[in-house]
């Protein structure tokens, strides 16, 4: 499978649902004993936030340490939050692969899900109406599973040399599936790291360690006030 997508052409796209709330004593309880259930509790309790994707998550080229997924679970480590970050991008991933893979994602507690894929079908010269279907039918599936999950979807575009009537339609998908989604749109993923040659891989795709740490800034940026919401 060829890995990932163009360096200069990514539309990140933020879907955000309600998200489970943190367990809380029952009002029954008397003090000590409700101080001591909250205390139990909150120890046991986690957000679960998992990145579905392809070697933009995966982190292709680097240690996994290094790629934005987990640089995004420093993130919350800083703040004390209790949140589990699990990257689940695999380099090559289509859209396909990862409506396969999403019953199986499913089986375990999950309140925040980040798709990033898309780029690979692009590259392959996928229908866009293909591609669209399985974002939407991943989406579904995950609803369908759990109600107040989050999702946020990371568009992406395809290179200029898949011919422009096939750029316009792919680029459109992202949109669309925002908009019948009631999704917020984040422009660009790869902002300030996409055609930098000191910030990307020799093969002018895969970000460097310096590239992920941006990235992982971008995406921080609008996936925070969806963490802070379901924390609250």
């Amino acid at each position: 499978m060829r890995s990932l997508l163009y360096p200069a052409l990514a539309v990140c796209v933020l879907q955000v649902a309600a998200c489970r709330q943190a367990p809380k004593a029952t009002p029954e309880a008397g003090g000590q004993e409700v101080a001591a259930i909250e205390s139990s509790e909150s120890k046991k309790w986690r957000l679960r936030v998992v990145f579905l994707g392809n070697s933009l998550s995966s982190g292709y080229g680097l240690d996994p340490s290094l790629a934005f997924p987990a640089l995004v679970q420093r993130k919350v480590d800083s703040l004390d939050w209790p949140v589990t970050v699990v990257n689940a991008g695999v380099s090559g991933e289509t859209t396909a692969g990862g409506l396969s893979r999403i019953d199986w994602l499913l089986r375990d507690s999950l309140d925040v899900l980040v798709l990033e894929l898309g780029g690979n079908d692009g590259l392959r010269g996928i229908a866009p109406e293909v591609t669209k279907n399985n974002l939407e039918q991943i989406i579904r599936a995950s609803r369908a599973r759990y109600a107040d999950i989050a999702i946020i979807l990371a568009g992406m575009q395809v290179p200029p040399n898949m011919g422009e009537v096939y750029a316009e339609k792919f680029r459109a998908i992202y949109p669309e599936v925002a908009q019948s989604s009631g999704t917020r749109l984040i422009p660009f993923l790869l902002d300030g790291v996409a055609g930098k040659p000191e910030l990307n891989l020799a093969d002018g795709i895969h970000p460097t360690a310096a590239g992920h740490e941006i990235v992982a800034e971008t995406v921080w940026a609008v996936l925070r006030p969806v963490l802070e919401e379901c924390l609250s």
